[in-house]
Order: structure tokens, then sequence, then C-alpha cells
């Protein structure tokens, strides 16, 4: 299955040009620039994974926004936290390649995990990436007293996740839950972060039909551009106005 090439598809369509947007013919409203940090973690660049981040990206791009990947499996990123590098003991040190990853992610305003969730849980390598560079220099008193960091202080949290496995049987073993707990919920709370969302693919298997992959990729799409939105508008200006969200839809 094209994955890549109906991402790309799907994606190429989308236009928004980030300035200030006549409303009411007498009411302006400021439309800010936005950044996106997208970690994604599959082994397989041919995968569905792979495909749903290169079709946010793209959404992200055409809404006029910024956007930087980090393909953990590509760059070969080594998930091990040192011993040197606890946070927990007099003058960790941060290593270089966390030092290069976090100057990429420097002024992101919303984080989005991409992953499959394997034996319910993320892969070893996402988790290895907020343990040495999400949580760099984080000690545990500021956790718990969820203090907001300086990258991801005030910023959203956004999770795309996929299964081989159907949803239903997942909730029935309170993965769903469990999850946003342990990491999701866990993450805004420790790191002082804004809010999070989750969106999840299920059933993601080579025998998965070309008109649910269809539909997932719109969905990703829409996700992207309502996540500009939210970034461009405010929250509390799509309250006022759910239709300023349309303006990312192409």
């Amino acid at each position: 299955m094209g994955f890549g090439i109906l991402a790309e598809h799907l994606a190429a369509a989308l236009h928004m040009r980030i300035g200030t947007l006549d409303m009411s013919g007498q009411e302006t409203v400021a439309v800010r620039a936005g950044k996106h940090a997208v970690i994604l973690c599959h082994p397989d660049p041919r995968s569905f994974n792979y495909a749903v981040a290169r079709a946010y990206c793209d959404a992200v791009r055409a809404a006029g926004q910024t956007v930087v990947l980090r393909d953990l499996y590509a760059l070969g990123f080594d998930p091990v936290l040192k011993s040197n590098e606890r946070p927990t003991i007099d003058n960790p040190i941060v290593s270089r390649d966390v030092t290069a990853e976090l100057d990429l992610l420097a002024g992101s305003d919303v984080f989005v995990l991409i992953y499959p969730i394997w034996f319910g849980s993320p892969p070893a390598m996402m988790k290895g990436y907020i343990e040495r560079v999400l949580g760099t220099g984080v000690r545990p008193e500021a956790i718990q007293k969820r203090a907001p960091t300086d990258l991801l202080g005030g910023k959203r949290l956004l999770s795309l996740t996929t299964s081989a496995t159907t949803d239903i049987w997942l909730n029935e073993q309170g993965q769903e839950q469990g999850l946003r707990s342990v990491l999701d919920l866990y993450l805004v709370h420790a790191f002082g972060m804004h809010s999070q969302e989750h969106k999840r693919f299920d059933h993601i298997t080579p025998e998965l039909s070309q008109r649910f992959a269809d539909q997932y990729f719109l969905e990703v799409v829409t996700q992207a551009q309502r996540t500009c939105a939210q970034l461009a508008f405010g929250d509390e200006a799509l309250l006022h106005d759910p239709l300023l969200a349309r303006r990312f839809s192409g």
C-alpha cells in the first residue's frame, strides 16, 4: 500500500497565509505563527506511522507553520540514559546529542509523539527520548510541583498512536486509560504543559483496506489543521468563533 504517496496527495492541496484575517469587515484577528516538534518512533520508513508523520508535517507546512521532524530510528538515537546524565546527581552533564536535540526543539509550541503501541506502551526508543531529551535536568521536586520546564512548560502534547489490534480489545485490557494516565497526563503534569490530546488508529496491519487508510490519513490532516488553528488563534478565540479553524482546511 502506498502510504507515503497517499499522505502527500492529501496534504498537497492545503494552503494558509499567516498574517491578519478580516473576520467581520471591521474586526481582525491576529494570526500567530506556530512551531510543531514531531517525534517519530518506528523502525520502518515504509510504515503507516511514517506516513502519518509525513501527512502531519505536510499539512502543517501547507498551513504556513513550522515543523521539525525527529525520526528517532533514522537518526540512530541512543535511548540509554547515562549515569552522569541523571538529574538527581550533582552537576549532571548534558551530552552532545541531547544538546543538539534541545537546540532543534527550542521554541516549539506543540510536541507530537507518533509511535506504535508495543506490549501496551511506546517503543523503548521513545521512552528513552523522553528521559534523555524532554526530561533533561528535571528533578523529582519540580515534577511534584508541576513546575513548567523551559522546553515544555505551557506547551501542547499531541499523541498519534497505532495498534495492530482493535480499540475494543485494547479498552478491554485497560490499555487506553492506562497509557493516558502513565504517559500523556503524567507528562503534562510533570513538565507543566498546557494540555494533551491522543488520537489512536487501530487495526493497522498489512490487510488494512484502502478505504480505512484514506479515512485515517484524512483524520491526521484534519488534526494537523486543528492544531495549527489552536496555535494561530488560541483556544479562547476558537471557542468564540469555531469557524476560524476552517481557515486552515484548504
